[in-house]
């Protein structure tokens, strides 16, 4: 399945019958996906194919979907509400004798609230059957439309995530062949730093405590463990890339996990070389998650 960006957008129009329709859809980032539906007053029944529909096409993203209906040569019919006309009729004859006895004008009853209603006229069931069919269709197609749109997006994505991870893999590999990180370079630091330590302290440091400071510097100038996960991450970085799907989350924790890995180099680091490629990765890193923020 190809990588897919969060932010698309599509438009489709439709005709069916005496109704013109139109959905559009809108996305852009999101922790998890979340559709909203914005239906016309009397399409709620629509809702719960169209969030079926949305959801085998997307994973991830702030999804808006609007759908509009118009219908063509309204049809408008007189509804007499029985029950109130026949009250009016009762209160005329109760007031006969007492009101003027004119008879009752069609006229009038126009002006009585309640008595006449007009509404539209119902399209019959298979009208309607046929007008939801040709709607969900549509979104099922503006859906596709913007799945593709996502896609197109995810490959370019790709392409920079890519970039980004050979530049990651660059910096570790200098980190990893700097002069400072030899055998003979950290025997120096440590002969160094063990002088300093004894310098003065004579017959006062006892050898089990010494042979701890000596540990505790030693694990200090070493960087093997986090180069090997540095490049464990890479691989892993790459495998998600060229799987595809929805692994914006995943690329997202290991985009944590070069961050961890810098920060220790750097925090670790007894060379100059070594410090600015940390600080370069760390750079690096920041703009990888910067761009996986933008995956599905």
């Amino acid at each position: 399945m190809p990588l897919q960006s969060m932010t698309g957008f599509a438009r489709l129009d439709g005709r069916t019958g005496r109704h013109q329709w139109a959905w559009e859809l809108r996305s852009v980032n999101g922790k998890g996906l979340d559709l909203r539906l914005r239906l016309p007053s009397g399409s709620e029944r629509l809702e719960v194919e169209a969030r079926r529909i949305a959801s085998a096409h997307f994973a991830r993203g702030n999804i808006q979907a609007t759908l509009n209906i118009q219908a063509e040569g309204t049809r408008v019919e007189a509804v007499v509400d029985e029950a109130a006309l026949q009250a009016v009729l009762d209160l005329r004859q109760s007031l006969e004798g007492r009101v003027d006895p004119a008879p009752l004008r069609f006229d009038t009853l126009l002006t009585m609230r309640g008595v006449i209603d007009f509404r539209d006229v119902a399209d019959d069931p298979d009208a309607l059957s046929a007008l939801d069919g040709d709607i969900l269709a549509g979104l099922e197609k503006a859906a596709a439309a913007m799945a593709a749109m996502r896609e197109a997006e995810g490959a370019a994505l790709a392409a920079v995530l890519l970039a980004q991870v050979a530049a990651i893999e660059k910096l570790t590999l200098l980190v990893e062949a700097d002069p400072s990180r030899t055998p003979e370079q950290i025997r120096a630091r440590l002969d160094s730093q063990l002088a300093a330590l004894l310098d003065g302290t004579a017959g006062v440091l006892d050898r089990d405590r010494l042979h701890a400071e000596v540990a505790i510097l030693a694990t200090k100038a070493d960087l093997r463990e986090e180069i090997d996960r540095l490049k464990s991450h890479i691989a892993a970085a790459r495998d998600l890339l060229g799987k595809g799907g929805p692994v914006g989350r995943k690329l997202d924790f290991l985009a944590q996990e070069f961050n961890r890995e810098s920060n220790t180099i750097c925090s670790k680091s007894n060379s100059t070389a070594v410090t600015a490629a940390g600080i370069e990765l760390k750079v690096v890193i920041d703009q990888f998650r910067e761009q996986v923020q933008n995956l599905e």
